[in-house]
């Protein structure tokens, strides 16, 4: 069994078990931000960064709260690495067996067209949501100088925790292409709060900040 078959395995697994972390997000019911710690208000916003990384699954951050609909998800990624693709996923099946991917980054940004801000996503249905980091081939080795410097386009749907680049850069060096894809993401070394703002700083260098916008209302 692979590194990534296990990861996918153990989360979930872990959203399926029945502690107080993975009870959060496997309760789908409403859900209301309260004057809790981390927690802030803008603009008719409650600003929440109370996020959690389970130890049974140490790739993966997720929303302590579930994200219901209309909230906004503010996921800012600073000096990702070229090898980097920092993914938002959604359950796709009731189990999360299949997951869909909602949004990917790049050392220069969204990858794919985006609508208004980059790192700001609008949540149109109340879901279990994580966001992880995968590191992919560098493509500047690649003999191909109208393709860009990083995959743009990727499947949709996929186990969890998998990230499966289309397109014409998936014709260039396809072993290890394929070898990066069965490896599992990059574990989170650390976590901190930075006010309502959730900090995930990566060994590379890269930082990950993270928020959700709640209605007060």
């Amino acid at each position: 069994m692979n590194t990534l078959r296990m990861a996918g395995l153990a989360f979930c697994a872990a959203l399926c078990l029945d502690g107080p972390a993975a009870v959060a997000q496997t309760n789908l019911a409403p859900v209301t931000v309260t004057t809790q710690a981390y927690v802030s208000r803008h603009g008719g916003y409650l600003i929440s960064g109370d996020f959690r990384v389970d130890a049974r699954m140490p790739w993966v951050v997720f929303p302590a709260q579930a994200l219901v609909k209309d909230d906004i998800l503010s996921v800012q990624p600073v000096h990702l690495q070229d090898d980097e693709y920092l993914v938002l996923q959604e359950c796709a099946t009731a189990n999360c067996s299949q997951a869909a991917i909602v949004r990917v980054w790049d050392a220069d940004g969204a990858a794919g067209e985006v609508q208004n801000s980059e790192n700001r996503i609008w949540i149109r249905h109340e879901n279990k949501y994580w966001i992880w980091l995968k590191r992919l081939p560098e493509v500047g080795g690649f003999a191909c100088a109208q393709c860009g410097t990083h995959f743009t386009s990727f499947e949709r749907d996929s186990p969890p925790l998998m990230l499966i680049p289309d397109g014409q850069l998936t014709a260039y060096d396809k072993p290890a292409l394929a070898a990066a894809e069965r490896a599992a993401p990059v574990p989170v070394q650390s976590t901190r709060h930075e006010g309502s703002t959730y900090v995930v700083p990566d060994q590379g260098g890269s930082t990950v900040r993270i928020r959700r916008m709640h209605a007060a209302n």
